[in-house]
């Protein structure tokens, strides 16, 4: 496996990483918001100046976060609780919590939008109910709430189809992934991948859904309606996450305990690249979990949850190009324009 550095594997790697990475605006775009797990705290970082402009109290434990379609909202998937609160995003302040019942534990949450009615729809994993919600107008006053029995254990990250129809879980505690079908409400069928999988993406087109297992070392390429394994991908240790760039041609995986990023060729299941973070040294102390892209796939933003950090990658150079601080602990993150 390719680690400690910039490292290409062959000229197919160099053809793929020639049309893949584009030329970097030298001042990113756009406004970070940051989860702080270990402080309770949501943070907004102004992306142009690098500078946190506003950090509140937000919930214990807080995990994943979610922007609105609109721009105007984050969801914070309240992990230490039972609620999802919502955020505007102009002063942080709260103006909903949608309590999802006894030991419910929100962990992995995504919020769309209808295209036809114009409907918002968060979803989050309740890992304490080994079920997912469907939160139908979140925003409304009295948001129309669907629990779906995963029949799993653990059910923790989330991937939700573009138009809403299926959903997916990762089950840390059952080892699978688990496909859901929205409207029936109902589990359709669970698949074992890997050792303790955990991160998951689903490509733009639909056609394929990424799992990252973290005690197996591995990336698998699945069909997304079989759970069928189509690829297996040798990374880096502890694969924690995986994100598909928004243009569909990488997937990267976030390397614990390398502190570095695995970049696979999503055409052939190939591991091509690796991006040293913080390195094998480091990797222990800056503990780098979540990975976000930005929406034109130059920039790759990683949160350091032990040094309370994101490290902004430059993903054309395959290096870090800042540190932004964030509150303690940072974990979920979202971006707006």
């Amino acid at each position: 496996m390719p680690s400690g550095g910039r490292i290409l594997v062959g000229l197919g790697a160099l053809a793929v990483l020639a049309a893949g990475a584009p030329a970097v605006a030298e001042t990113p775009a756009g406004v970070l918001f940051v989860a702080g797990k270990r402080g309770n705290t949501l943070s907004k970082i102004d992306l142009a100046t690098g500078e946190e402009r506003l950090r509140v109290p937000s919930c214990t434990n807080p995990h994943e976060l979610a922007a609105a379609p609109d721009g105007n909202h984050v969801a914070l998937a309240c992990y230490g609780g039972t609620s999802v609160d919502i955020f505007a995003v102009d002063t942080l302040e709260k103006v909903a919590s949608i309590d999802l019942g006894a030991n419910a534990r929100p962990h992995g949450i995504v919020w769309q939008q209808d295209e036809g009615t114009g409907r918002d729809t968060i979803f989050v994993t309740a890992e304490g109910r080994g079920a997912i919600f469907a939160i139908d107008y979140p925003l409304g006053g009295e948001p129309d709430l669907t629990e779906i029995p995963t029949g799993k254990v653990g059910s923790h990250m989330l991937a939700v189809s573009p138009d809403g129809a299926f959903a997916w879980t990762m089950d840390m505690g059952s080892g699978t992934v688990t496909l859901i079908e929205v409207g029936d409400a109902r589990a359709l069928r669970s698949a074992a991948v890997g050792t303790e999988p955990e991160g998951i993406a689903l490509s733009p087109d639909g056609q394929t859904l990424w799992v990252s297992a973290r005690g197996s070392n591995r990336a698998f390429a699945l069909d997304p309606m079989t759970l069928a394994i189509r690829e297996e991908v040798a990374t880096g240790r502890f694969p924690l996450r995986i994100a598909v760039r928004p243009q569909g041609d990488v997937a990267v995986t976030s390397e614990l305990q390398d502190g570095s990023l695995g970049v696979i060729d999503t055409a052939t299941a190939k591991l091509v690249r690796t991006i040293p973070v913080s390195g094998p040294a480091e990797a222990a102390a800056r503990q780098q979990v979540t990975i976000l892209w930005s929406k034109d796939g130059a920039r790759i933003y990683v949160a350091e949850t032990g040094s309370d950090t994101v490290a902004e990658v430059d993903y054309a150079r395959g290096t870090v190009t800042r540190r932004l601080r964030a509150g303690e602990g940072g974990d979920g993150m979202a971006i707006l324009p």
